[in-house]
């Protein structure tokens, strides 16, 4: 029980150090809305709804940047074939989109989803990665995550239209994941690998 107690303490501080805002010796670096189904999630709320196989939704981040940086955000899930992106700046769960943004300008990434069969019966987490480096001299600023959606799949399929894929905005690059400009693998990253391995544990 003392053990239970110390790791919810832990997961609780966590949560409180990741801030919609980063600050560095020079000032404020970003901030950031979360967006599900095109509605604000205020404060660090996560969406929990009920879907369907193959029900669409969507998640999105309007990013703002307040000195010339290149971003790179992607939507992450754990493992492989949970959800499937129907529309938004990258086709691919797990896939970095890349864009140099000015200073003072802001970006929505909105992706348009839809779960698979392959965890129907659970809920498993939808996250958004991001990072954001110094547009000068490369430097790393910010790296992190958070879950954007936390859906309980249904057994049951979805019987309306499902939005069909516009044409992709092309990146300006899409770095691979083994490249020195990719995101790193964070903490949060690592504490959800921990809970889909322990509700796979109690299914």
């Amino acid at each position: 029980m003392r053990t239970k107690y110390i790791l919810i303490g832990i997961f609780c501080v966590i949560l409180l150090a990741e801030s919609v805002a980063a600050e560095n010796p020079y000032g404020k670096i970003y901030t950031y809305d979360v967006y599900y189904n095109d509605k604000l999630l205020p404060g660090t709320d996560v969406a929990k709804p009920v879907l369907k196989i193959g029900e669409p939704f969507t998640v999105g981040i309007n990013l703002t940047v307040y000195q010339k940086s290149e971003v790179s955000v992607q939507l992450n899930e754990i493992g492989e074939g949970y959800f499937v992106i129907v529309d938004g700046p990258t086709s691919k769960m797990n896939v970095y989109r890349a864009d140099v943004m000015e200073k003072n300008s802001s970006i929505l990434y909105e992706w348009t989803v839809t779960p698979t069969e392959k965890w129907a019966g659970g809920s498993i987490p939808i996250d958004i990665v991001y990072q954001i480096n110094d547009f000068k001299t490369g430097d790393v600023l910010v790296n992190s995550e958070f879950t954007a959606a936390y859906p309980y799949i249904s057994n049951e399929y979805y019987k309306g239209e499902v939005p069909t894929s516009k044409e992709q905005p092309v990146s300006k690059t899409e770095p691979s994941p083994t490249s020195a400009s990719a995101p790193a693998f964070t903490l949060a990253g690592a504490i959800s690998v921990l809970a889909l391995a322990f509700a796979l544990l109690r299914r």
